[in-house]
């Protein structure tokens, strides 16, 4: 395989993996009462902690999922059951305090993780990282990375406009078919953790 069409496979997995549309949507549901600077704010540190995330998983690869014995599929497990938190918050704003100055943690979870650095995105930078066979092509793995971010950040960045056509009924609707598809990817994230801890126990019998 050639440097560019390594380059090209990178930067196409990571950035369709990591699904900004899906990222940016949810983001404009969680954030919608927020000033314009705790929105700037929000996006800022949702973007940089996903880059160094994924950076760190890019330089430990499966290393630190061995030191403390974690298998990719219960980290989709995992993934999945914070999504679940977020959807069933998302449908009921009113029970969680959405004018709460917690409400900016949301750049952690779930904008940080379990969706732009989610299970899918680290384990995609991990297995990149392996198939690698130059540093100059490990170095794409983290341009990827740093595309896919920037991407989510443009997204996350200009949502306001593309979703300033909807209205407030819009917007509620919209909030609730967000919640839906955030309940549809925690309970995917959790199908394929389990699938993939079938199929370990099955290959230590």
């Amino acid at each position: 395989m050639g440097l560019v069409e390594f380059a090209l496979i990178a930067i196409s997995s990571i950035v369709a993996v990591m699904e900004p549309f899906s990222t940016l949507s949810v983001y404009f549901a969680l954030t919608k009462d927020m000033d314009s600077e705790r929105k700037r704010r929000t996006i800022a540190r949702s973007v940089r902690i996903s880059f160094l995330v994924l950076i760190f998983f890019g330089f430990t690869g499966q290393l630190l999922f061995n030191v403390f014995n974690i298998t990719i599929a219960a980290f989709q497990i995992a993934g999945g059951i914070l999504l679940i938190a977020v959807a069933l918050k998302m449908l009921n704003p009113e029970k969680n305090g959405s004018s709460s100055p917690n409400r900016e943690d949301v750049a952690i979870v779930p904008l940080a993780f379990p969706l732009t650095a989610g299970p899918g995105t680290i384990t995609a930078v991990i297995l990149l990282v392996s198939k690698a066979q130059s540093i100059l092509e490990s170095s794409f793995v983290f341009v990827a990375v740093f595309v896919g971010v920037l991407v989510t950040y443009i997204g996350m960045r200009y949502s306001s406009r593309l979703f300033m056509l909807l209205g407030d009924e819009g917007l509620r609707v919209m909030t609730a078919l967000m919640a839906i598809i955030v309940l549809a990817i925690a309970v995917q994230f959790i199908i394929d953790g389990a699938a993939g801890a079938m199929i370990q126990i099955s290959n230590t019998k």
